[in-house]
């Protein structure tokens, strides 16, 4: 009875580290520092793998960081992470920000079941499904109208009243003139 009490014993103790390693291992989290404050993304890798892999890889590098939020539409998103022209402190042209992307490849389309409701970060693209690079917007609102065209890479988990506060821009297209930026933006596991 003695050995089965310590083989029970052993196996709880196994089981609670093996779930503890397990929910370590499963939340990677963006960090965005805003003007305000910072914003959580818990990001999806499990949805998204390649999509998710080349933002983390792009926030290791401070790519991220300084640049703006180029198309902000109230009531719909806020777009940032065009890395080539959409940074304020290496070579910033207002003109061209939302064209660029990165010096790594375009990705290949992981569009999934989740839905695009308030708060859910997606990959910007062009036309083309298959053209996501840098690129991504988080949800003011609820847009059905999204699901299974864009690739969901997270959701904010922490800060959306500080999302709420971003710059809105002008006209149908939603430019922004002296726009809000990305002060510092940092990958972590929880």
């Amino acid at each position: 009875m003695k050995l089965f009490h310590i083989a029970l014993a052993g196996f709880l103790g196994l089981a609670a580290f093996a779930g503890s390693a397990i929910s370590a291992a499963a939340t990677d989290l963006l960090t965005i520092q805003l003007k305000d404050g910072p914003v959580v993304i818990q990001l999806m890798p499990e949805v998204a793998p390649k999509h998710v892999a080349q933002i983390e890889a792009l926030a290791k590098k401070g790519a991220y960081d300084n640049v703006v939020f180029h198309r902000v539409i109230d009531g719909f998103m806020a777009q940032t992470g065009d890395v080539q022209y959409g940074n304020t402190t290496k070579g910033y042209d207002a003109a061209k920000a939302g064209t660029g992307g990165s010096d790594l490849p375009n990705l290949p389309a992981e569009f999934s079941k989740v839905p695009f409701t308030r708060g859910v970060v997606g990959m910007a693209r062009a036309q083309d499904p298959n053209s996501a690079n840098s690129q991504f917007f988080i949800m003011f609102a609820d847009g059905d109208f999204l699901n299974g065209q864009y690739t969901v890479v997270g959701k904010v988990v922490s800060g959306m009243e500080l999302v709420d506060k971003i710059k809105r821009g002008e006209g149908q297209n939603g430019e922004v003139s002296n726009p809000d930026k990305m002060v510092k933006v940092t990958v972590s596991k929880k």
